[in-house]
């Protein structure tokens, strides 16, 4: 360009921001964060004319362009910002191994555009009109510190794997023992794998664009070994030179174990605490703090999360995953954290199977990340993989098993091929035909996209289709307690149910044959797909439930597994009050229906209005005459049926994801 040219670009460019922006000045402190600053402090002054969209916008690192925001903060949050002065806070924001800075803009308008939107149609900010930029923030310890850490089973029983992040790739070990010091010298050290990728590894936008990628730093994987069962062990990662981590501990895992704990849940994803590209979840964490909740209450009984697709939904936007596992690590670095992959994990164009009947299934769900940071940041047992097709590192965690305790799990991937002869098909028939049912009387399978719903995914029928044909006469033939799904954002319960018949209708029941089905996609995700329409309910706003569906809930929350060798029992509880709101009990096959088994009322739609279930056991031998039953059943009855009408209320929720 012409040096006069260049000059007046120059000139006309400072116009544009206006003459007296140099008198507007933005700070943010602390300049070092340390490990007590839990905020930081977004301050500016001297603005004019301020307006109701002026914003600053986030961004990390430093180098960014004005476009490549993480995210941003409108200043009207501020009470004062009609003065041209104000403060902001934001809550301590994650480690991305590089400073953040601050930087305010105008945003006339005018100016909005609606080719440049985020993910709920909104405009987004252009970054043209910058004013003012703050001084760097950074913390107050090396990015070669080790974060991020979370735990997971391995293969052997007497194993632990940990895996973490830190800035650079050189040497990391863990250390281990069961004394919470190692200063008497008992500790072992064990030297870590490490593994990253690449921008170019990333299958599409936004994941590969300079909006979407930011450098996700070293992820170092260790394997603790030869455990004694059922003891609580102490670590920490990290070397002399790059830091370490703080101390953690966890319970070994003990196969003789006659108690299982789990907290399962699918599609919970990440708090932000700014205005992004994407809608994130702020619901998430509460069902973080309920869990930790539920965890400190059973001191040292073993446990682990079972988190089934939709993991963070960063959809291509890197930095989102930091903000998840700085969010779990609370739980994760402490307890056993389990995945399987879903389609906000994976869905790209290309990906290498989608058959025919999937063409309108498999879409761009996956913000162009094919899985990669998802198979890279997480390592569960096993090693399945397919190859992704473009030269990136291969899908991993797609299918595998482990026993804890009285129950075999089961994990599955709906997002690679599971119909008959393939790999996943072989794994899964192979791994319950070895089931051990007098060491595990129960088996839980788990997968993303479910199998039964009767949410109004229509996207997906096909899918289910296939499900139900491929994989339902092998989770029957091998007596699977319980299938347990996400995608779908609610808690729904299903009978024991054998190609849409139900082999039972109570709550509380021997084994009868079939699985019973539970979605559990309610962990934090709010688009929500209206209930199924009903051909002879047209009019009705909240669609009757099939009987198939024995309870719905649009309510945020998890569920807790608490299986013994006799009976495995399943519980939906509620974020909005951390109570128990629906509950399932499935004896073990060996157990007669003369060993104190009680029998049971249908109970399943006995539900308040904000889907509290209440749970009545009508132990029917303790009823004297033949008078009194009937005057019960009758009452019975006519409870069920005003009961049944209000169960098919359910807590407002936002329009369908698409």
């Amino acid at each position: 360009m012409h040096p006069k040219i260049s000059f007046l670009f120059f000139l006309l460019a400072a116009l544009a921001a206006g003459d007296s922006s140099a008198a507007t000045t933005l700070t943010a402190t602390p300049a070092k964060l340390s490990e007590s600053d839990r905020e930081i402090t977004i301050r500016w002054s001297g603005l004019p004319d301020p307006d109701g969209l002026d914003y600053v916008g986030i961004y990390s690192p430093p180098s960014s362009s004005d476009y490549d925001f993480l995210g941003y903060l409108f200043l009207n949050a501020s009470a004062t910002w009609h003065s041209g002065a104000g403060e902001l806070t934001l809550p301590r924001l994650p480690n991305l191994r590089a400073p953040y800075q601050f930087r305010l803009f105008r945003w006339p308008a005018k100016e909005y555009s609606y080719h440049h939107i985020d993910h709920d149609g909104n405009p987004l900010p252009h970054g043209r009109h910058r004013v003012a930029v703050s001084g760097e923030v950074d913390f107050d310890y090396s990015p070669s510190r080790p974060g991020q850490v979370h735990l997971s089973f391995a293969d052997g029983v007497d194993e632990m794997r940990v895996l973490f992040v830190c800035g650079d790739g050189g040497k990391r070990v863990v250390r281990y023992g069961l004394e919470k010091g190692e200063e008497g010298g008992n500790w072992k050290e064990v030297v870590t794998e490490v593994r990253t990728y690449e921008q170019k590894h990333m299958c599409d936008s936004p994941a590969n664009t300079s909006v979407g990628w930011r450098d996700p730093g070293f992820v170092f994987d260790g394997l603790m070994k030869g455990l004694e069962p059922g003891r609580r062990y102490f670590y920490k990662v990290g070397s002399d030179s790059g830091g370490w981590s703080d101390t953690y501990s966890f319970i070994s895992r003990d196969s003789e174990a006659n108690e299982t704990i789990a907290f399962l849940f699918g599609d919970m994803g990440t708090y932000v605490p700014y205005n992004t590209y994407i809608r994130t979840q702020d619901e998430s964490l509460s069902t973080v703090k309920w869990i930790l909740r539920d965890i400190q209450a059973l001191g040292d009984k073993p446990v682990f999360i079972s988190h089934i697709g939709d993991i963070s939904y960063a959809r291509g936007y890197a930095w989102v995953w930091d903000h998840f596992f700085s969010q779990i690590e609370p739980i994760a670095a402490n307890i056993p954290y389990h995945v399987c992959i879903g389609n906000h994990e994976y869905d790209w164009p290309s990906q290498p199977w989608k058959p025919s009947w999937a063409a309108n299934i498999y879409g761009t769900d996956g913000g162009g990340e094919c899985g990669i940071p998802y198979s890279v940041k997480f390592r569960m047992p096993g090693n399945s993989f397919v190859p992704t097709g473009n030269g990136a590192p291969d899908t991993r965690n797609l299918y595998y098993s482990f026993d804890s305790g009285v129950v075999h799990f089961v994990y599955m991937s709906t997002e690679t091929n599971f119909v008959q002869g393939s790999d996943q098909y072989n794994f899964i028939k192979a791994d319950l035909e070895k089931v051990d049912r007098s060491r595990t009387p129960f088996v839980v399978f788990q997968g993303h996209r479910p199998m039964y719903t009767t949410s109004n995914e229509a996207r997906d029928f096909a899918m289910r289709q296939q499900m139900v044909q491929n994989l339902e006469p092998l989770l029957v033939t091998h007596n699977v307690t319980l299938a347990l799904w996400g995608h779908v954002h609610r808690y729904e319960r299903f009978c024991p149910i054998k190609n849409f018949k139900c082999l039972n209708m109570s709550s509380s029941f021997v084994y009868p044959g079939a699985p019973v089905h539970v979605v559990i996609g309610m962990g934090g995700q709010d688009w929500q797909p209206i209930w199924q329409p009903r051909h002879d309910h047209p009019d009705v706003p909240v669609y009757p439930q099939p009987e198939r569906s024995m309870y719905r809930g649009g309510e945020f929350g998890y569920t807790k597994l608490v299986a013994t060798k006799e009976k495995l029992t399943l519980m939906y509880i509620g974020n909005h009050d951390g109570q128990v709101h629906d509950m399932v009990e499935i004896f073990a096959s060996h157990v007669s229906s003369n060993s104190g088994v009680p029998e049971v009322a249908d109970d399943t739609k006995l539900s308040t209005g904000t889907g509290v279930s209440i749970k009545q056991k009508i132990p029917l031998l303790q009823i004297l005459g033949s008078a009194m039953f009937a005057l019960v059943v009758g009452f019975s009855f006519g409870f069920l049926v005003r009961r049944k009408r209000e169960a098919a209320q359910w807590t407002a929720v936002k329009n369908e994801e698409s």
